[in-house]
């Protein structure tokens, strides 16, 4: 089963694994291209950088897929694409607590909250990023 195929406010810790699971790919997949664009300079500090930014996405992503759960269940809204925004301020957030900055947790609370409240509207009214291909 994937993500959208369990109802909204129901089995969080199912769809919280799922999204950690995401986060944690995207992570690993950031952290490569990362190292590949920077290099370290030794082994270690590459694994240390890959580790902690391979965490910092997993943790992201079991913010998103928590906070976005229950406050479904706290809201007795499932549907709701405020939820969403709820899921992706809370990840922004924690992303202002790891840089220590107020001002870049505002920023990702925002951005990381609206981006995650349309992907919800898009989901639930059929939206399409890119249409059939052209003959």
């Amino acid at each position: 089963m994937g993500y959208w195929d369990i109802p909204e406010g129901t089995a969080c810790v199912q769809k919280t694994w799922i999204s950690t699971q995401l986060g944690t790919a995207l992570g690993m997949v950031g952290s490569a291209y990362h190292l590949v664009a920077v290099q370290p300079e030794s082994t270690m500090a590459g694994l240390q950088r890959a580790t902690n930014i391979t965490v910092t996405m997993a943790t992201m992503g079991a913010v998103f897929g928590m906070a976005t759960c229950l406050s479904a269940q706290a809201r007795d809204a499932p549907d709701d694409p405020f939820n969403y925004f709820i899921g992706g301020c809370a990840s922004g957030i924690f992303i202002g607590a790891r840089t220590h900055s107020a001002m870049t947790g505002t920023s990702a609370c925002l951005g990381l909250g609206v981006l995650a409240f349309y992907t919800k509207v898009g989901k639930t009214e059929g939206w399409k990023l890119a249409g059939a291909p052209v003959r």
